[in-house]
């Protein structure tokens, strides 16, 4: 297929728009499609997707890519699944207009034509790297936020578990499941001669049921090593090139690295549950799902982080977002975020939770012209009185406690980053901070363990206590009901689809019909406003 670009853009004298009734037009105009065909169907980049398409002229042209683009965002804004957006497309007037297409004499949908333009832009990422969608949503992101009037330097950050569309597995699970795909490969394959006798119990239908859930609690143990050998004796078999290439030899492999050790006699051995890594197999059906445990809940499956502008009169927008496995942390979200910034770039204030601290995210923040604000930091907090230590440029020596005495000797201990200064006796015995900085007495002297990293959070918490920060963190906790609604409304843990490059495709189409919604909810106050200052002006 080849692309071009959809020149139907605006409504023709023999339109179908110019068919309806009066009352019908009414309806279609004051609706979402009105402001949908105004400001986002235009905005949306064709030119940007061209990539997917053959460049040979004469080649059968693909359907409009802001068609599309368009779609996509409309089935998630209003709940819809691919064949229901289809029907809609074909038979709604309001989708029609709202996409432009009522001018066609016949939709350019199908039945495959989501699924195939989802299928492209993953095998386009896979290949480059390059997320095509990411960089449209980004882009109409934007596009909103000048429409809204949004030229807020307050922005805050978040992040929410997603779940994986696949089944919980035990570990006996797994390996089972993992075995029996290999088998199945090597009988689709027409190898029947190279699957053992021992080994044929995994092509009955009957045999997962009889191993894995008729299994009794005395018998998991031994049914388990059992699996373990048999995923020895599998790969064995399968260790030719001509197996390589399959996916079910890959996850062989890899969950015998994962799940299992050799002893000193090289018999294959499970390995103890404490030793299995979060980013190990947790479904074969899913290979990029990991595991996390974050709020005394498990979650299996991947982490989506959110960045939202914040600007006057309650309006905001969601203009940033990664999506990987859950097992990234925030502070990772946060450092690669603050590296895309360029170091002229205008000063912004960035509110996060305490996951998203660190001093070397702090120290990269400065260097970007980013103030980081912190709320409900992790981690034992130091008295502030810990702040007026003054300590050298590189740490590592003390130069003076909070009341201005010098020590005796300091000493800085590499393993720990931990210095110990050695003062006099009376000058900590009756001193006031005494018990603020924990200084431990002796015969003759007094000592206190301090740190650079102790020193600059203590000095943090001193600043973020003034009432101008306190203002500032209150701000934060607005963008806590994103998850939630992300949740219920547009079933972020319920995507039809497995693997993250696949699932993220949906989590952005859902972000653009976030901020689409928000889009139309602002509209209105943003007009009445202006109206207002041109009638004063």
């Amino acid at each position: 297929m080849s692309f071009k670009t959809n020149d139907n853009q605006q409504i023709t004298l023999d339109d179908r728009f110019n068919r309806l009734t009066q009352r019908e037009q009414k309806f279609v105009l004051n609706s979402w499609a009105k402001d949908f065909a105004d400001i986002v169907f235009p905005a949306i980049n064709e030119e940007r997707f061209s990539v997917l398409y053959s460049d040979q002229e004469f080649s059968r042209p693909a359907s409009p890519v802001n068609v599309k683009i368009g779609a996509l965002m409309l089935k998630e804004m209003l709940h819809l699944s691919d064949d229901e957006l289809i029907a809609s497309i074909c038979c709604d007037v309001r989708f029609q207009y709202a996409l432009h297409t009522t001018s066609f004499k016949e939709q350019p949908v199908s039945d495959r034509t989501f699924s195939l333009f989802r299928r492209r832009l993953y095998e386009y990422e896979l290949k480059t790297g390059i997320d095509l969608l990411k960089e449209e949503m980004l882009h109409l992101a934007d596009v909103y936020t000048k429409y809204l009037n949004l030229h807020s330097n307050i922005k805050r950050m978040d992040s929410l578990m997603i779940a994986s569309n696949s089944k919980r597995m035990s570990r006996l699970e797994i390996i089972y499941t993992v075995n029996a795909n290999a088998v199945k490969l090597m009988h689709r394959l027409g190898a029947d001669d190279r699957i053992p006798k021992e080994l044929e119990h995994y092509l009955n239908p009957d045999d997962l049921n009889d191993v894995i859930y008729y299994c009794k609690g005395d018998d998991i143990t031994s049914r388990f090593e059992k699996a373990i050998q048999e995923a020895g004796q599998l790969q064995q078999l399968m260790s030719g090139e001509e197996w390589l290439e399959f996916q079910e030899h890959q996850l062989l492999v890899r969950v015998l690295k994962e799940q299992t050790q050799t002893d000193t006699e090289g018999t294959l051995k499970a390995k103890p549950n404490s030793e299995i890594t979060p980013d190990s197999l947790q479904n074969p059906s899913d290979p990029d799902a990991t595991y996390r445990k974050k709020a005394g809940k498990d979650h299996k499956g991947y982490v989506g982080n959110i960045i939202e502008t914040i600007g006057e009169d309650g309006i905001s927008l969601i203009t940033g977002f990664g999506y990987e496995n859950n097992t990234h942390s925030d502070s990772s979200f946060c450092k690669e975020y603050l590296e895309t910034r360029s170091e002229d770039s205008p000063a912004e204030t960035m509110l996060t939770d305490g996951a998203y601290s660190g001093t070397e995210n702090s120290a990269l923040a400065e260097e970007k012209n980013v103030e980081l604000i912190t709320t409900s930091l992790t981690g034992k907090l130091p008295d502030i009185i810990m702040g007026n230590f003054h300590l050298s440029e590189d740490g590592k020596e003390v130069i003076s406690c909070p009341a201005g005495n010098k020590p005796i000797k300091s000493s800085y201990y590499e393993a720990t980053g931990m210095c110990r200064a050695v003062f006099r006796k009376d000058c900590c015995q009756h001193c006031p901070n005494r018990n603020k900085c924990k200084a431990k007495l002796q015969n003759k002297t007094a000592f206190v363990n301090v740190s650079s990293k102790m020193v600059e959070r203590a000095r943090y918490l001193r600043k973020i206590s003034s009432k101008e920060y306190l203002q500032l963190t209150r701000i934060r906790n607005g963008i806590e009901g994103i998850p939630s609604v992300l949740r219920r409304k547009y079933q972020v843990d319920r995507i039809p689809v497995r693997g993250r490059l696949k699932s993220k495709t949906f989590f952005l189409c859902k972000i653009g019909a976030y901020n689409i919604r928000k889009l139309l909810k602002h509209l209105p106050k943003v007009r009445e406003k202006s109206a207002q200052n041109v009638a004063l002006a």
